[in-house]
């Protein structure tokens, strides 16, 4: 039998419907159970990200751990996933995207509250946190020391793949075609860099990650927005395609890549499948960095912790779909091949539309900044499971120091069987995550009604008065 298809065959499986039904019928149920809080505090969540209480226990701020966070999310599936899932679902798969990220909010919200509620000091005074702790520390007995072994085994190994040789390599091709350097001129320099900053722990993951995850989303939105502003005359009809495909039981682009076609299913599928990959809600990753986090309450950081679906998919994916979208070129087909374009290719031809031959610089800089935040976000969740596994300093050492060096090999060598065994391994985590979920779906509740009724009512109560007082004042 062909291992390598064997291998494809099986993460077909378990990224297939009933995964991504899980997925977002767990954001679902969250929701309704939540009462909607995680979509009514959206703002206030925002606003809480700049925040710190006092004296509270934890490695880094809240800002870190969110950057963090959004170091592992923000990355090649903002670029690439997004242009891959308008081809195969259409340019509808867009709003199913928008959707599961939606009910996403409440997953990542639930995740990183149980983070926060059941995390651990370890041996040298850092916090130990993340599904594994909640399943052993929450559910407990022998079921919940199962899970918990399973979901850090999954994440320490998808950690090499998914979090490291692929970005590597994600970053060497695309210097390598934007700037002609040498593949193992990048690994170099990558390893270096991951060793430097990697050696030194989550201190010094949160310090980077707070630099170079705005500075890099920042440049990203704004070549976006170019491009969407240059091409505006031509954005109306690209999000009435985008609609009108979403809800469609089978429809074929007109004025937006009139050579797709695709019906509401195919839509939903490479929708929901490729927002996921994305923003990671339900996977159980995000909140290891959250558990990280100084503060004094578990849902103060599910709430920091939960901006990051928004501003991975709502924003940073919208603007790619967007400049996609208005831009024209999906449905171009490859002269070459005689396929549609797809993937990054597609994604420069949009930016091409504004920025020519520079638009492949643009997208260069942007996937090597956003597979490097990604190795560092990665790196802490696969060295957590590892602690976790293992309670030994000198083995979570080792294994900064071989992580480090994996990027090279990644950087340097073709992928296909990497890829398919880190992305399998990547979407066993969630089915541990999500039982957990669901099982000490009332721990979240309790955390969450206690926190609106004793803090963010109260803090709304004290805006109220401070408003009307000022209001008096100024009558007098």
């Amino acid at each position: 039998m062909d291992f390598a298809k064997l291998l494809a065959d099986i993460n077909n499986f378990v990224w297939g419907p009933v995964m991504l039904a899980l997925l977002v019928g767990t954001g679902v149920f969250l929701t309704v159970r939540l009462h909607f809080l995680p979509w009514r505090n959206l703002f206030y969540a925002m606003k809480l990200i700049f925040t710190k209480k006092g004296e509270t226990e934890g490695d880094i701020t809240p800002f870190q751990s969110l950057m963090t966070a959004l170091s592992a999310t923000i990355g090649t599936g903002n670029i690439v996933g997004v242009a891959t899932a308008m081809v195969l679902g259409g340019p509808g798969a867009l709003v199913w995207m928008w959707i599961s990220a939606a009910f996403g909010l409440s997953t990542k919200y639930g995740e990183s509250v149980l983070a926060v509620k059941y995390r651990e000091t370890n041996s040298i005074g850092e916090m130990s946190g993340g599904p594994m702790y909640a399943m052993r520390n929450g559910i407990g007995g022998t079921v919940g020391k199962v899970m918990g072994v399973m979901f850090a085994f999954f994440a320490a190994t998808a950690s090499f793949g998914i979090g490291n040789m692929t970005q590597a390599n994600a970053m060497a091709t695309a210097l390598e075609s934007g700037f002609f350097v040498p593949t193992w001129i990048t690994g170099t320099v990558v390893m270096v860099a991951s060793l430097i900053v990697l050696t030194r722990g989550i201190r010094s993951i949160g310090a980077v990650s707070g630099v170079v995850v705005p500075a890099m989303s920042v440049f990203y939105f704004c070549m976006t927005l170019i491009v969407i502003v240059m091409n505006i005359s031509s954005l109306p009809a690209g999000l009435s395609e985008i609609f009108r495909m979403a809800f469609s039981f089978e429809a074929v682009a007109g004025g937006v890549g009139g050579s797709i076609i695709a019906t509401i299913l195919t839509s939903m599928r490479w929708g929901v499948a490729r927002g996921v990959f994305s923003n990671e809600a339900g996977l159980g990753s995000a909140p290891i960095a959250a558990a990280a986090a100084q503060t004094d309450h578990p849902a103060r950081q599910g709430y920091v912790n939960m901006t990051g679906t928004f501003f991975d998919t709502m924003i940073v994916c919208m603007l790619t779909g967007l400049a996609i979208s208005s831009s024209g070129v999906l449905g171009t087909v490859d002269p070459a091949t005689g396929k549609l374009v797809s993937g990054v290719q597609l994604t420069v031809l949009a930016l091409g539309t504004v920025f020519g031959e520079y638009a492949k610089y643009v997208v260069a800089v942007s996937l090597a900044l956003f597979s490097f935040s990604t190795i560092l976000g990665w790196e802490y969740y696969g060295e957590k499971s590892f602690e976790y596994l293992f309670k030994n300093r000198r083995a979570v050492m080792g294994y900064r120091v071989v992580y480090s060096l994996a990027t090279y090999v990644g950087a340097t060598m073709a992928l296909d069987m990497v890829w398919n065994i880190s992305d399998t391994m990547n979407g066993l985590m969630a089915i541990p995550n999500l039982i957990c979920l669901l099982w000490l779906s009332k721990d979240i509740a309790d955390v969450t009604f206690d926190y609106e009724k004793n803090v963010v009512a109260l803090e709304k109560k004290s805006v109220e008065n401070n408003c009307k007082d000022t209001f008096a004042d100024t009558n007098q």
